[in-house]
């Protein structure tokens, strides 16, 4: 039988954003601060009764206590950690390990994991120029070719890397590390615009794929810098698309790569700098001129879609060939059951699933028939149980 797990409540707390203080408080001073800070460090048990009430207030299941942890993070690289408070720092981490837990567990019932497969890592750089090879070295060997990346997060997935959208604040660009037996994690912050989505997977990507001999935080950034523009945009499409050398480059030319290649009209800019497309004074009279506007609003955006789809597609698999049950699927899936429901039988939340799933045979046979929609009398006939909501 599975007992009471200290490190799951610190968990559920630091997924929740909440000090040990303010637990108390939401509990209404039932549950007191020392006892709660007991719990965690397992000095007490807690009883089933407290359990329900912290499941409550955490938004957690009370199975969830019980659980063992499946991963341990490893050593962090932190874009932007010292911006951000302790409490946020500790809630991004604890997201990520979440869902990577979630993500492990999925494919560890499936029996499906892709391996990660580094064609870089023994090569080193001393400085940013040099991302520009390794880019190179990367797509070919990922066979990802010379056309635009039609998903990011997707492309780094189906190559062993798990790519991990959070709520966060906007001072948060990104994080990467390794699980467990050299599981690549990228992270990336899912209020960002697509191409920023884009662009700093792909600068995390350079963080785990290269070996960076640089003293200075700032080399360091700008080779991965240098490898995500690479990995987007490569060298010879862009002196194809813009030319080898230009005295000033359109707003209209920088757009219609960023609706295609999905990289921002700054980051390309950036590319023909560091190409020597353009010069330094060119690059900055651009740079001033749209200084007002670094969220690039009606500068047209990328067309495609940058969302992972493979850890809810494993888990309705897992679903539908009866592994697991429904309420495990929600957990896994990260919803409510009412929500996973829902997204697994295709109805609106809240609607009757009867209404659609009674009797499969029936409906099967009306499909035959090339019925094409269905009435409430249809689902009558069909089902004369069925009373409706």
């Amino acid at each position: 039988m599975q007992s009471f797990n200290p490190g799951r409540l610190k968990s559920a707390r630091l997924l929740a954003g909440l000090s040990l203080r303010e637990v108390e408080e939401a509990l209404h001073f039932k549950v007191t601060y020392s006892s709660i800070n007991k719990y965690e460090k397992g000095l007490m048990k807690p009883d089933n009764g407290t359990l329900l009430l912290l499941a409550e207030i955490l938004k957690v299941t009370p199975a969830y206590f019980l659980e063992q942890n499946i991963v341990e993070l490893g050593e962090i690289s932190f874009r932007k950690k010292s911006t951000m408070t302790a409490t946020e720092v500790a809630m991004i981490k604890e997201k990520t390990k979440d869902k990577v837990e979630r993500y492990i567990e999925a494919e560890r019932l499936l029996d499906v994991s892709p391996k990660f497969f580094n064609p870089i890592a023994g090569k080193q750089i001393k400085v940013a120029a040099r991302a520009e090879e390794l880019a190179d070295i990367v797509r070919k060997e990922w066979c990802l070719g010379m056309d635009p990346i039609s998903n990011v997060i997707e492309m780094l997935e189906e190559h062993g890397v798990k790519v991990i959208e959070i709520n966060a604040p906007g001072k948060f660009d990104g994080l990467c590390t390794f699980v467990d037996n050299g599981i690549p994690v990228v992270v990336i912050n899912d209020s960002f615009t697509i191409e920023r989505k884009r662009f700093t997977a792909l600068h995390e990507l350079g963080h785990l794929m290269m070996r960076i001999n640089a003293d200075d935080h700032r080399e360091t950034e700008g080779a991965c810098h240098r490898f995500a523009g690479a990995i987007l945009l490569p060298a010879t499409v862009l002196k194809k698309a813009i030319g080898e050398q230009r005295s000033k480059l359109s707003l209209g030319e920088l757009i219609s790569l960023k609706e295609e290649y999905g990289i921002s009209v700054q980051a390309t800019m950036r590319r023909a700098l560091d190409l020597g497309i353009v010069s330094p004074v060119v690059y900055q009279q651009f740079f001033k001129s749209i200084a007002g506007n670094k969220k690039e609003t009606g500068m047209g955006s990328y067309k495609g879609e940058e969302k992972s789809h493979r850890l809810l597609q494993m888990v309705c698999r897992l679903a539908s060939e009866k592994i697991i049950t429904m309420d495990k699927a929600a957990s896994l899936a990260g919803m409510d059951l009412s929500d996973f429901n829902a997204f697994y039988h295709n109805v609106p939340v809240g609607e009757d699933i009867n209404f659609y799933s009674l009797s499969e045979a029936s409906f099967a046979n009306a499909w035959a028939e090339d019925e094409a929609q269905y009435s409430f009398d249809d689902v009558k006939t069909i089902n004369p149980e069925y009373a409706g909501k």
